[in-house]
């Protein structure tokens, strides 16, 4: 199999990824790959409701970040199995992954049986 495409793909998503993952957090100095929400910046609110505000704000951009950073995890070990070349093959059953399911999520670690795996 060639992993050229694949490997272009992933590390497009992985930069679009590290991006969006930045504009609502920061890099975990103590951790590699490991992101966490950005500290809210401190406005001197007063009132209960703009404290409420800069909450919901904080779960909100925790949420996004929870996702993302779990995409970025899947990215990371597609790029990992390509670097190892078992990229392709289903980490379960270990026959190869469909070419459609690849090209359509080339992130997949597993077959279409093994999907919900």
């Amino acid at each position: 199999m060639n992993t050229s495409v694949y490997k272009d793909h992933l590390e497009e998503e992985k930069a679009r990824l590290e991006s969006r993952m930045e504009s609502v957090g920061q890099r975990n100095p103590a951790v590699p790959n490991d992101w966490e929400v950005a500290a809210t910046e401190d406005r001197g609110e007063a009132d209960l409701v703009d404290q409420a505000d800069v909450v919901v704000e904080h779960e909100q951009n925790a949420a996004i970040l929870n996702d993302l950073e779990a995409r970025y995890g899947a990215v990371l070990a597609a790029l990992g199995r390509i670097a190892t070349g078992t990229y392709g093959t289903c980490t379960v059953c270990g026959e190869p992954i469909e070419e459609a399911r690849l090209a359509a999520d080339p992130a997949a670690p597993t077959c279409r049986a093994h999907l919900r795996t």
